[in-house]
């Protein structure tokens, strides 16, 4: 019981030192915040030759077998192979981006800089494969997101998308935009679909004598609401406006893949890698990595990513989260190396 009590002892005498720390911090952290963003950069392009990434890796596991001496001199070589291999302007490049979608479809922000960035630099032989990732969200966030993947392919850049994990309802719009879609095994394609969710707590207010007030001026400006009772008339309005939706939606994909049979794989259904593949939804059964893999001996791949700097704010939670973090392991471990 003792024990209990020194430990919420500490855990009180923590949080009280950390949540000051903070409050002084952030202040400061505010005003300093204000003063550098006025001349600080948004961000930056990074750029990373993932060949010489997968071959340090290679090296590293071969030197492990190889007498010091004999791991120096392939070094040695394998370093002028590569400087040569640098300067050789023959070779086809691909340009490696990733996307991680969430609801709002955020992502686009850095996925259209990188896009820029790549264009401005990108030739006819050259491709440009883009790893996805999203289980989509709003219309007209991933309308966008497709819309920058359309600018590659009107620039004659062979595009492909690559999808490890999952690409379905927004994210296989975008998906679709490519030359060729590459998907894992078991990654979740399809779900062609258009869904509207609103809660509605009308009849709870009403029970409590509370009344909501809403005015438009429009037939249409309000159909379903949150607070205010729904009409018939306003639910067919918003059945009417999906089912539209669905339908641009549609084709959408079938402008891009016209192999498909839409009335078939738009049913909002997805499917895993082979059963995707069936129905024509991807090109192929591969990882991103090993694709890439493959590509290095006849490619320069480059991954490419916008990065964005934190915000002080930002850095200073992030610290105080984890020097909070250190100390409650710091002090489990004295405890429980005193009941061991």
């Amino acid at each position: 019981m003792e024990l209990l009590f020194d430990y919420l002892g500490f855990l009180a005498k923590t949080a009280t030192i950390v949540v000051a720390a903070l409050i002084i911090l952030s202040a400061v952290a505010s005003v300093a915040a204000q003063r550098a963003m006025r001349g600080a950069p948004m961000g930056h392009i990074q750029v990373v030759r993932l060949n010489e990434l997968l071959h340090d890796m290679r090296r590293t596991i071969e030197d492990a077998g190889l007498p010091q001496s004999a791991a120096k001199k392939q070094r040695k070589r394998d370093a002028k192979a590569r400087k040569k291999e640098r300067h050789d302007e023959a070779r086809r490049r691909v340009f490696v981006l990733s996307f991680e979608g969430d609801l709002a479809a955020s992502g686009v922000d850095s996925l259209r800089r990188e896009i820029s960035a790549v264009l401005g630099t990108a030739r006819d032989e050259d491709e440009v494969v883009v790893r996805l990732d999203s289980a989509g969200g709003m219309v007209h966030g991933y309308g966008l997101g497709a819309s920058q993947l359309a600018r590659i392919r009107g620039k004659g850049i062979r595009l492909t998308v690559a999808v490890d994990k999952i690409a379905a309802s927004g994210g296989y719009m975008m998906a679709a935009v490519a030359d060729r879609i590459l998907a894992a095994p078991f990654a979740v394609v399809g779900s062609i679909g258009v869904v509207a969710q609103i809660p509605n707590v009308h009849r709870l207010l009403k029970k409590h004598d509370v009344d909501v007030e809403v005015l438009t001026a429009g037939r249409y400006k309000r159909t379903l609401d949150l607070l205010g009772e729904n009409t018939a008339e306003g639910r067919e309005k918003v059945r009417d406006e999906l089912h539209d939706a669905h339908a641009l939606f549609q084709e959408f994909i079938g402008s891009y893949r016209s192999g498909l049979d839409l009335e078939t794989v738009s049913t909002g259904e997805a499917w895993y890698g082979q059963r995707a593949l069936d129905r024509s939804l991807v090109d192929e059964l591969v990882t991103s990595d090993e694709y890439l893999a493959s590509a290095c001996d006849e490619a320069d791949i480059f991954e490419v990513s916008w990065v964005q700097p934190k915000k002080p704010i930002e850095r200073l939670f992030g610290q105080a989260t984890l020097a909070v973090g250190k100390l409650i392991d710091r002090f489990m471990d004295r405890t429980m190396g005193g009941l061991r």
